[in-house]
């Protein structure tokens, strides 16, 4: 009788650390990728946030280009190539309203950490304010990361540092599929876990008319909600309409500096670049590739990161990079592609400064040593000016928020 109470007792043993063996196997995170670059399998989506919280009438994300000063509705009116947005996907309320659920949820990517939001903060000008941005399994990206603020008003329509992405459709799928980034192993992987969601079903068929999950339409409607979020209610869009009485004198002179010194020729539209007409601050004709007037901004002498040049194999692109617009530039620091300035005050220091000349350097910075003769008051009159470019509603405006915050 004692030997078979003994073998009781072993096999319930046997049976509890069995037990234990697969619940411990079973709540174990999700593998970091082999050295070889390997992403894991993607896990189940998150539960914790549960679905997104969206309002029973849905925002008006189609009339976001009507809510800008008159200057600039006639300036786009005048230029209709400049708005990149498609014949074949119109933004419409219920394709940007699922844009936006797919933005922030982080089951887009491979272990649920990372989002597009992760790294393009609403309150920081849609970045994340770090020089380099980690990934889904902490690696650090390459390139500092861009606003992704009225990326709808660009006509050559090629997105990131390097323009490598045709347009924007193309665009908002990479970093999903990126094995730093957020390390999704294929598209055919995130539409079978997105299919799996339950909160997607009404979202898909009100945008697409069904519930069927594609990488198409993950695009499309991620791509309506970027076209959506536009910038045009600054001190400084409320300028145009009234010559900037709003703006004190330091504003206007520093408004002043920055066309004669010609920083608006690369960070505005050439046609109003001028002193004495109104810039449109939005990046028009100059995108950063080089076509015979250079587009380098004197960083450095040989670059490490070709930028453009990486992508076109073109030695009058080596070390160029798409001109970012300086709309909320306040928020939008660290700058440079690589991050490597803090503040707006570095930034002026560089061109004050610090230009090393290039062979591609822009023609406004050839030949000049060490840099734009800037004297007295200048560099702070015009970050006082860059300033009246904050667009202050943008940060807290709901349609553009993180729908999984409870």
């Amino acid at each position: 009788m004692i030997k078979n109470m003994q073998k009781k007792h072993l096999l319930l043993l046997c049976f509890t650390v069995s037990v234990s063996f697969l619940l411990t196997q079973s709540c174990r995170k999700d593998p970091k990728p082999s050295a070889g670059g390997q992403a894991p399998e993607p896990s189940a989506p998150v539960t914790e946030t549960g679905a997104p919280r969206l309002p029973a009438t849905l925002y008006d994300y189609i009339g976001t280009r009507n809510n800008m000063p008159t200057y600039m509705k006639n300036f786009l009116n005048g230029r209709p190539e400049i708005d990149n947005m498609p014949a074949g996907n119109q933004i419409t309320n219920e394709g940007a309203t699922l844009g936006r659920v797919l933005f922030y949820d982080k089951a887009l990517s491979v272990n649920n950490t990372k989002s597009c939001g992760s790294c393009h903060h609403q309150d920081k000008g849609f970045t994340d304010g770090l020089s380099r941005s980690p990934g889904f399994a902490g690696e650090l990206t390459r390139r500092n990361g861009m606003p992704t603020v009225n990326l709808r008003f660009f006509k050559d329509k090629t997105m990131f540092w390097d323009l490598r992405a045709a347009h924007l459709e193309a665009q908002s799928l990479m970093p999903i599929q990126d094995m730093i980034e957020m390390g999704m192993p294929s598209l055919s992987a995130l539409e079978t876990k997105l299919a799996g969601i339950a909160y997607y079903r009404p979202l898909f068929k009100a945008a697409f008319g069904t519930e069927t999950v594609t990488a198409d339409r993950i695009s499309r409607a991620l791509s309506q909600f970027l076209r959506s979020i536009v910038s045009f209610n600054s001190k400084y869009d409320k300028g145009t309409d009234n010559n900037f009485s709003n703006f004190t004198a330091q504003e206007k002179n520093g408004l002043r500096l920055f066309q004669v010194n010609f920083c608006s020729e690369c960070h505005s539209d050439l046609p109003t670049s001028t002193f004495g007409q109104i810039p449109s601050m939005l990046i028009v004709e100059n995108t950063g590739v080089n076509t015979g007037f250079g587009s380098n901004n004197g960083l450095e002498t040989d670059y490490t990161d070709k930028g453009i040049g990486e992508i076109t194999h073109l030695a009058k692109d080596q070390g160029t990079f798409k001109i970012p617009a300086l709309r909320n530039v306040e928020l939008t620091g660290p700058y440079m592609h690589d991050g490597r300035f803090t503040t707006l005050e570095q930034v002026l220091e560089h061109y004050h400064t610090g230009i090393k000349q290039n062979p591609n350097i822009g023609i406004q910075l050839g030949g000049i040593s060490p840099g734009i003769p800037f004297r007295g008051n200048d560099m702070a009159d015009i970050i006082a000016f860059l300033k009246t470019l904050t667009d202050h509603s943008l940060a807290t405006d709901p349609k553009f928020a993180d729908p999984f915050v409870q």
